[in-house]
């Protein structure tokens, strides 16, 4: 069964191995230059808020603009396309080619079939998600260190630790769950895609509940010292200590003038911190990044665990 496995899914196993290389010596590549060029240009203490290194940071952004651009896709598509070519074909295939007739009723019996293919193909899969997220999480201090977010930026955050691997599994699982009840590849295909988004979508929103919001009350800023962590809310607090989300009758005047909206937000702000407000966060710390990574692995090996059932239950009866 194991050679079978390798016969029937080659391709799609060659296919996703080549573009890992690729997209490795891509990532190396630019990594290796991206560190000649912040060793020429960058002076001693970047990163660092002097403006030289933002200078130097700018200019790396726009040398790498592709760079960065491919790598902003790559938390939505890899999943999707993981799903639409190696699940939804496992069994959606089968049926359209009539070719389970004749596997099924060979020596083999349906369930080891099953359990051979899932097992292989989807250790497969998470070994695949396993080895980006260590090919991302290389690359990244490279270009990001001190300037972007790992925990806050949700698309990064599904590019590194676990989570690609979660990601890719729960694909798979669903592409598979699919097939069987289509019975059609091509339909299969497209509600992957769809699924994955939407599964996306509400992981985002449900994220903010992994655990209780931390909350900070902040005087003469709106701004936190920690620039990588992830906001929930925020809130005014007037002086008897009552939250609001938009103060009222406090006599600051909030002028709108084209070209002066950040200035005029800040003398605003001002205002009101001088009339004794205070701004209240509501946030997750950086600290929390395991702690969400493996709750939202969690949710995607259970929801996986259940759409393989599924696809498994069907299959057999």
């Amino acid at each position: 069964m194991i050679w079978v496995t390798w016969r029937q899914h080659r391709a799609q196993i060659i296919v996703t191995a080549g573009f890992l290389a690729v997209l490795g010596v891509l990532l190396l590549g630019s990594a290796v230059e991206a560190s000649r060029y912040v060793a020429e240009h960058a002076p001693p203490g970047c990163p660092g808020p002097a403006v030289a290194c933002g200078e130097v940071a700018v200019a790396l952004g726009r040398r790498y603009d592709a760079v960065y651009s491919v790598f902003g896709w790559m938390p939505l598509v890899l999943p999707a396309l993981i799903g639409a070519f190696w699940g939804a074909p496992l069994l959606a295939r089968e049926y359209e080619r009539g070719t389970h007739r004749l596997a099924w009723t060979q020596s083999v019996p349906v369930w080891r079939w099953l359990a051979v293919k899932l097992s292989l193909l989807g250790g497969a899969v998470v070994a695949g998600g396993l080895l980006l997220s260590v090919m991302v999480s290389l690359w990244r201090p490279v270009f990001r260190t001190g300037v972007d977010s790992t925990f806050g930026n949700i698309g990064v955050f599904n590019m590194v630790g676990v989570a690609p691997a979660a990601w890719w599994l729960y694909a798979f699982a669903l592409g598979t769950a699919a097939g069987s009840l289509f019975r059609r590849t091509l339909p299969a295909m497209a509600l992957v895609v769809a699924g994955v988004a939407v599964s996306m979508f509400t992981l985002f929103q449900l994220s903010d509940h992994y655990a209780e919001p931390a909350r900070a009350e902040l005087s003469g800023t709106v701004l936190l010292d920690d620039h990588d962590a992830r906001l929930v809310r925020a809130a005014w607090v007037e002086p008897s200590g009552r939250e609001v989300a938009e103060p009222a009758g406090t006599g600051c005047p909030r002028r709108v003038d084209v070209g002066q909206s950040s200035r005029n937000a800040e003398a605003w702000q001002a205002c009101l911190f001088g009339k004794g407000y205070r701004y209240a966060v509501y946030y997750h710390p950086p600290s929390r990044f395991w702690r969400f990574q493996w709750t939202e692995a969690g949710i995607l090996a259970l929801a996986s665990a259940a759409l393989g059932a599924l696809a498994v239950r069907r299959t057999l009866h």
